[in-house]
């Protein structure tokens, strides 16, 4: 009998894990964009919606704080904690927890993603997008667009 439970414990614990690693590696996609219009604002944003209890938003946190800090002035960071701001999903257009949206300072949504995504990723993003995060704020749009 203590040998099942055994088993089925770890069997348990063994699911979460796969299940864990396969929303990682899979649930890191680009999410179809959005055409709100936003506000415009006097730099980029990045806005990241999810609950700190989703795991892939908690081990973004860190990074997200140091963006925030490192490029104030040239970047806006907005987390989002939708546990607490429920009706943010709707407000983005976000159903899933983990999405990162890209603004551009006129308003213009210029790409989402959805799932776990490093400082490096996000950094990399904008770069992509044409926007240099080390220039001076007030840069023009980009007309540049991830493509997957």
């Amino acid at each position: 009998m203590k040998m099942s439970l055994f088993r089925n414990a770890c069997g348990g614990v063994l699911l979460v894990v796969a299940s864990l690693a396969l929303f990682l590696i899979t649930g890191c996609q680009q999410a179809e964009t959005s055409n709100v219009a936003y506000p415009a604002t006097a730099s980029p944003r990045l806005v990241d919606l999810g609950p700190p209890a989703c795991i892939p938003c908690a081990l973004m946190a860190p990074g997200l704080k140091e963006l925030k800090t490192e490029y104030a002035g040239r970047l806006e960071v907005e987390v989002i904690d939708t546990l607490l701001i429920p009706g943010a999903k709707a407000q983005y257009n976000a159903p899933f927890c983990a999405t990162q949206i890209y603004i551009a300072a006129s308003g213009k949504e210029l790409y989402r993603h959805v799932g776990y995504a490093s400082k490096q990723d996000m950094l990399g993003n904008w770069k992509t997008l044409g926007i240099d995060l080390n220039a001076p704020a007030a840069q023009p749009e980009p007309k540049k667009a991830i493509v997957p």
